[in-house]
């Protein structure tokens, strides 16, 4: 999986893009850990829409973040799930969990 983080205004758009699994745990966690640790940024949004698998243990790890992002109080939102990516998170509710656009 490939991780890219940008600024845009007050908000880090941390954009995944491939096999969203267990493998990219470390990457994941530095790469959000450095946005939330930024005092200048007030929100971060994932984007998924370059993601096309999604595993159990990278809902995990939304489900940390989402933890870190309220601890930094942080906004945190989903963005652009597609296909069996969009199927999971609906599998899991998370949008009783995370704004998703």
């Amino acid at each position: 999986m490939q991780i890219t983080v940008r600024a845009d205004g007050k908000r880090a758009v941390v954009r995944l893009s491939g096999r969203f699994e267990f493998s990219a745990h470390r990457e994941f966690r530095e790469a959000t850990d450095t946005a939330l640790q930024n005092n200048d940024l007030e929100d971060l949004v994932v984007d998924l829409a370059d993601v096309d698998f999604i595993d159990s243990s990278a809902l995990g790890m939304l489900l940390m973040l989402r933890e870190k992002a309220n601890r930094a109080k942080k906004g945190l939102a989903l963005a652009n799930p597609r296909g069996i990516v969009k199927q999971a998170l609906g599998i899991a509710h998370f949008e009783k969990l995370f704004s998703i656009a």
